[in-house]
């Protein structure tokens, strides 16, 4: 009778585990199924995208995205809705760059450039002298002043092809953008020019931003970047005349920082509402294009899951917090002044993830946990099988979520496939129309697949 009994025992725990792991697949199904028929992200991005456009922190379209952000999620039924302070950095452009080189007297070609994102301007007649190209740090070091003085340096390092992943390559060159004219002023240099951070040759030049460090005012340089396309064809020219002369003409210009805010809604958890779950995107975007990859994607992904859970009536276990952080692009105040807050408010953030990574099909997630913690996530990748984003994998995650980081929250990023990232990363090219419905809907999706996973067995 005894045996009887552990063996009636041991078959209904499993029909139970079963029955758990069906209800789950069969949740998920249909989160991905409302996201491909019902969902709003590729609606919501049209309009933040073409009504709105560009939106660099401190501008009017920024602010005009925060209200629009606002007004959907009040529009959604949500009141727990609220605006967080954040002070931001005000850079302007101002008319658009002007660059050429001279080949011979009176024989001018013009080059495709961009200002990077914080760099003073050129007076107003612009600044003319000849350039020296540099492939590294090392190599502008080894020249010294005596070859760099009076002169505008030349990064001309390319993303590296031979790497599989794309954003491996740019971080293996980003630091000749931000760091740039910083090292090139402290050796007397005029002007700093940035080979664009793409694997596409093009023209379109590819801003972002720079940091002067601590130099004087006085001291620092006008810093753009320069299109693949150009890029290559100055080098050539400096090959048969070394003397030739670069002339630019900006007037990009820095303000004191403006008043602006980090967009926040939550659910509160029915459960453990003191266990926090964030996500989000950023609203600012660099001004060049429309910023639809970068982020309007990730925005209008993380405002479609609560849309999502909203159509399934989910009542979670846990508080859902949607955050729409400003000025990740040039300073990313809005997410440390959130972090800040968070921890003198003593929050328990169990799991933050951010999607800007672009519109493309979700292929996993990036994760800074634990070996505990990335076991059990480990453990739903089977979940993501079906919908090709079953590649979970132990890397740097999100900006936005990083001033999160303490050793126990987990911290995510949703990956989609980036081969075609950098093509449209801070570019004049990243507009609407280089977006997919259905690749933007699957993101959509597997985000709030991993959200209701985590919110169901927690972290």
């Amino acid at each position: 009778m005894k045996k009887l009994l552990l063996t009636a025992v041991f078959f209904f725990l499993l029909s139970s585990k079963q029955y758990g792991q069906d209800s789950i697949e069969h949740q998920i199904e249909k989160i991905y199924a409302l996201a491909l028929t019902q969902g709003k992200s590729y609606h919501w991005l049209d309009h933040l995208a073409n009504r709105i456009g560009g939106r660099l922190s401190g501008s009017l379209n920024s602010e005009l995205s925060i209200q629009w952000a606002e007004e959907q999620l009040k529009e959604m039924g949500f009141e727990d809705i609220w605006l967080q302070e954040v002070m931001v950095p005000k850079w302007v452009r101002g008319n658009y760059e002007y660059a050429s080189f001279e080949t011979q007297p009176g024989n001018s070609i013009h080059v495709d450039v961009c200002a990077l994102g914080g760099s003073i301007g050129t007076s107003i007649f612009g600044l003319e002298a000849p350039v020296i190209e540099v492939q590294s740090f090392e190599e502008l070091e080894e020249l010294g002043r005596g070859k760099i003085e009076g002169k505008f340096v030349f990064y001309n390092k390319a993303m590296p092809p031979e790497f599989i992943s794309p954003l491996d390559a740019y971080r293996s060159t980003v630091q000749q953008r931000t760091q740039g004219a910083y090292r090139a002023a402290q050796l007397g240099a005029v002007g700093a020019i940035v080979r664009s951070l793409t694997l596409t040759q093009d023209d379109f030049p590819h801003t972002g931003n720079m940091s002067y460090g601590d130099l004087a005012n006085r001291n620092r340089i006008p810093a753009i970047a320069i299109s693949t396309n150009s890029a290559d064809l100055l080098s050539s020219m400096l090959k048969l005349n070394p003397d030739l002369v670069f002339y630019l003409k900006q007037n990009s210009k820095n303000y004191p920082e403006i008043l602006s805010h980090n967009v926040i809604v939550e659910m509160i958890g029915s459960e453990f509402p003191e266990q926090i779950i964030v996500f989000g995107g950023h609203l600012d975007s660099w001004d060049l294009g429309d910023g639809a990859h970068d982020d309007g994607a990730g925005v209008v992904q993380s405002m479609d899951v609560l849309h999502l859970f909203h159509l399934l009536d989910y009542k979670p276990k846990r508080t859902l917090r949607l955050v729409l952080w400003t000025n990740e692009e040039n300073g990313l105040k809005g997410a440390t002044t959130y972090a800040q807050e968070a921890i003198e408010k003593g929050e328990n953030h169990i799991f933050a993830i951010e999607s800007d990574a672009g519109g493309f099909s979700p292929r996993g997630f990036t994760f800074e946990a634990t070996d505990e913690q990335f076991k059990k996530l480990q453990s739903w990748q089977r979940f993501f099988h079906p919908y090709y984003a079953d590649r979970f994998v132990r890397d740097g995650s999100s900006p936005d979520v990083v001033p999160l980081r303490n050793g126990t929250t987990v911290l995510a990023g949703l990956r989609p496939d980036l081969q075609r990232y950098f093509e449209f990363h801070h570019a004049a090219n990243d507009t609407f129309d280089q977006v997919n419905k259905r690749e933007l809907e699957l993101g959509a999706a597997a985000l709030a697949s991993l959200i209701y996973l985590v919110d169901q067995f927690g972290i």
